[in-house]
């Protein structure tokens, strides 16, 4: 195992199964971003989403997805260019992995693909036998890719530096670009049977840095899902009406245990209620 890894392993907390997994995923994480960069994907296409919260602005809850956009439309794009590529940079760091492309039953602007290895054994190339008591032998890490290749208009982007597991540049959505993002998922995400508290954390977690919205790439995005009409006003108070109205309709319990296996301290979501998102969204600004 390649010494880099090991250190980069060695700097996550490991007091249970849990964190050791979450610390493997995360390093594949990382290497997965380095290798997309150093094969040129970030030319065309920017990070975004909650991992990129995590990551680059101190978000304390774990993320599963890495979430890409290009950065203009273009629908002859295709993700599967890039896996021979990914996974020989992945095995070079001893990860033994494969990428497979997900086939979507209705034609969508979003291309995803999953990076898939057995948790057990790599578990064991950090861990001790006695660590990883308990994990059956066919169970798999994942990491899902996603890509939009429609991407709404008026994002902005800006290049920020890693430098494990070697140097690299990655281009990102700005952060007024990515607020932009979280409230669209939380006004029209398709919530279904399951609440997405996910993004009501992380919606909480703009709030708290004082993050401004770029609106008018959250309008983009709101007309783009039929979520607004183009004739139709957006400015912060009406996007404020939309989030109040949004957070009438939650179950906050079912929210909380979402997110609860992402996050180590549980007692902020204690305040979780319809009165609270209400009124800590007056601090909304763009």
């Amino acid at each position: 195992m390649n010494s880099l890894v090991k250190n980069m392993i060695s700097a996550y907390p490991s007091q249970n199964v849990y964190e050791k997994k979450n610390a493997v995923k995360e390093v594949m994480q990382e290497i997965v971003l380095c290798g997309l960069s150093r094969a040129g994907f970030f030319k065309g296409a920017a990070f975004y989403g909650g991992t990129v919260l995590r990551m680059f602005y101190g978000l304390n809850r774990f993320s599963e997805d890495l979430d890409f956009s290009l950065t203009k439309p273009d629908d002859k794009f295709n993700l599967s260019d890039y896996f021979p590529i990914l996974e020989k940079e992945i095995k070079a760091f001893g990860f033994n992995v494969v990428i497979e492309e997900k086939n979507k039953s209705k034609d969508t602007a979003i291309k995803s693909a999953f990076l898939k290895g057995n948790t057990r054994e790599h578990l064991l190339l950090f861990y001790a036998d006695n660590d990883v008591l308990g994990i059956h032998d066919q169970e798999m890490i994942k990491i899902k890719l996603e890509i939009d290749v429609n991407p709404p208009a008026y994002a902005a982007f800006e290049k920020k530096f890693r430098l494990q597991p070697v140097p690299y540049e990655i281009n990102l959505y700005d952060e007024g670009s990515l607020f932009a993002g979280k409230l669209h998922a939380v006004i029209g995400r398709a919530w279904k049977n399951r609440v997405k508290g996910r993004d009501l954390y992380d919606y909480v977690f703009y709030l708290s840095k004082g993050a401004k919205c770029n609106l008018k790439h959250l309008q983009a995005r709101l007309i783009q899902s039929g979520h607004l009409d183009v004739e139709s006003p957006c400015s912060i108070e009406d996007v404020k009406k939309m989030l109040k109205e949004r957070f009438e309709q939650i179950d906050y319990e079912q929210a909380k245990k979402d997110v609860e296996p992402f996050i180590l301290d549980t007692g902020s979501l204690d305040l979780w209620s319809k009165a609270f998102f209400v009124q800590i969204t007056e601090n909304l600004k763009s």
